[in-house]
């Protein structure tokens, strides 16, 4: 059966920088505070949204051991290991084991091209190498590859995984992974990392999901959680069309596109809501400015966060 400590929000961090690019620890605690406070129910650590492709490894560790410091437990903490192959993949697994994290969270090798033996033999030895709960991340986009449904199911009943952090873009292959998965007793975890079908994933049978726009409003995904839970599905699609319409902060900057827009967005936004103190990019991506800014603002007035 899947593992109850990893079902609800599980937000993505946002890792907040100072003018320098520096690790905001001020700000950061001040955003993981609030969203424990809002009631999430985990936090996903070094994924997209925290910035794990442009960080160091120093950056990594300073960010884990800052997360499970400020955390100290109230909630459970699934660390990203995201890197191009196994034995990276690894040393990161036993950095965030020693620091004291729940879970980890892996994605297919990428770059060196890899078949399907070689992605479930990556995750077999990540699970071998180290004594945590292991997530799959699905996420074509960033790695060129589409785990395959009956893999994972197939690695979640041997145990290898414990679940999946699903951002594939890919609506049907996600739910035939909810109906295999159910058929066979709900040996993983299943998340969505979509924020604006939420709504559907929980219909579906989804455990839960990685909001990375409850960064920006942590509240809304709580109570869709809970209404959820209660069978109150009139209430949990009102909550997805608010946060639809929130998401558009996403898409109005102009001249971005990827990442800069998507995490550059949440970033301003929580800078305009006094969340973090700057919207500072790593390098080489720069930040948003002037109209985008104007346009972010905008539609927060909209959704009634900012007068």
């Amino acid at each position: 059966m899947a593992d109850t400590r990893f079902r609800g929000v599980f937000p993505p961090t946002v890792t907040p920088l100072t003018e320098d690019r520096e690790l905001d620890v001020a700000s950061f605690e001040r955003s993981l505070n609030r969203m424990i406070d809002a009631g999430v129910h985990g936090l996903f650590v070094l994924g997209s949204t925290s910035e794990v492709v442009f960080s160091t490894d120093q950056r990594r560790r300073e960010i884990l051991e800052t997360v499970v410091r400020v955390v100290d437990g109230r909630v459970p903490v699934l660390a990203g290991v995201i890197d191009m192959q196994t034995e990276r993949m690894i040393e990161h697994a036993k950095v965030a084991q020693s620091i004291g994290v729940d879970g980890i969270v892996a994605t297919a090798p990428f770059y060196a091209i890899a078949g399907t033996a070689e992605i479930e033999a990556n995750f077999r030895y990540i699970h071998d190498a180290v004594d945590l709960p292991l997530f799959a991340y699905d996420i074509p986009v960033c790695v060129h590859k589409k785990l395959p449904g009956d893999l994972l199911l197939k690695l979640g009943m041997e145990g290898v995984l414990t679940g999946v952090k699903d951002s594939s873009g890919d609506d049907v292959g996600f739910r035939f992974l909810l109906e295999m998965n159910h058929k066979e007793g709900n040996p993983l975890n299943i998340l969505t990392g979509h924020e604006v079908v939420v709504d559907g994933a929980y219909l579906g049978g989804a455990d839960g999901a990685v909001p990375g726009l409850a960064n920006v409003y942590p509240d809304p995904y709580v109570q869709q959680w809970d209404a959820a839970q209660a069978g109150d599905w009139g209430k949990v699609a009102s909550i997805q069309n608010y946060l639809a319409d929130l998401m558009r902060i996403t898409v109005v900057p102009k001249g971005v596109v990827g990442f800069g827009a998507g995490v550059g967005a949440f970033k301003t936004a929580m800078k305009e809501l006094g969340i973090i103190s700057t919207n500072q990019m790593p390098r080489p991506v720069a930040r948003l400015e002037g109209d985008n800014i104007k346009a972010i603002r905008q539609v927060l007035a909209e959704s009634n966060l900012l007068s």
